[in-house]
């Protein structure tokens, strides 16, 4: 599998045979899961592959464009997520926050409900604790988290995204399922939702599983891209 160009495209071929051409990723028409997992675990082995002096200067340039969204300015409580597995870098952004007076949050696994997430509030001084991913959390009492509806913004992790605002995640569908309210309505005002990314992992074209949620935004540390449909934003 050969990766190229600013970042990975994908093109669909008529036989439905991997190969490549012309530096790209060629896929089949119909996407299955093990197609999936290919794409999958080339953008994690792409971003992984990026040193600390390249993470480090990428999250800057992420920053720099995140806070110049009006409605990154207008959300008060806002989550983020702490870098795992390669993920571009949300810390310079998150002391922007502390600095402007927003609140900010980190995702938790639910204690209950093991598949869905809850948000708990995230200060300088915040013990975190490893989840059972490795996963640092927020060290908080359960009676203190809240829920996704209760934020103005998430800004999600993600593997992969293209610009129609599907999103490819980890594969354990934890924002999915915990944003499936979303999808029942056919306008909503909050929580907005942004995918932070790399932009190498942006792609031509991923196919929508019925549960997915769509992102208004994708950021990456070179462009903004609006995504969502116009009624959604």
């Amino acid at each position: 599998m050969r990766l190229g160009g600013p970042h990975l495209n994908l093109r669909f071929r008529a036989m439905g045979r991997y190969g490549t051409g012309g530096g790209r990723l060629l896929i089949p028409p119909v996407i299955t899961e093990p197609a999936t997992q290919r794409l999958r675990r080339a953008l994690r082995a792409q971003r992984m592959a990026l040193d600390a002096r390249r993470q480090a200067e990428a999250a800057e340039r992420l920053k720099r464009r995140l806070v110049t969204l009006p409605v990154f300015r207008a959300s008060r409580r806002v989550a983020c997520y702490l870098p795992n597995d390669g993920e571009i870098d949300p810390m310079p952004l998150i002391v922007q926050l502390w600095a402007a007076g927003k609140h900010c949050y980190l995702p938790v696994l639910s204690r209950l409900s093991r598949d869905r997430l809850w948000f708990a509030r995230y200060l300088p001084d915040t013990r975190l604790l490893n989840n059972r991913f490795g996963i640092p959390e927020p060290d908080v009492a359960p009676r203190a988290w809240v829920r996704a509806q209760e934020l103005d913004l998430i800004l999600m992790p993600l593997v992969g995204f293209d610009l129609d605002g599907n999103r490819l995640g980890m594969g354990g569908g934890f924002y999915d399922r915990s944003l499936d309210f979303l999808r029942r309505r056919r306008h909503w005002r909050k929580p907005r939702l942004i995918g932070l990314a790399h932009d190498f992992q942006r792609v031509d074209r991923l196919l929508p599983a019925p549960w997915d949620v769509p992102m208004q935004y994708v950021v990456t540390d070179r462009a903004i891209y609006p995504v969502a449909p116009e009624g959604r934003r």
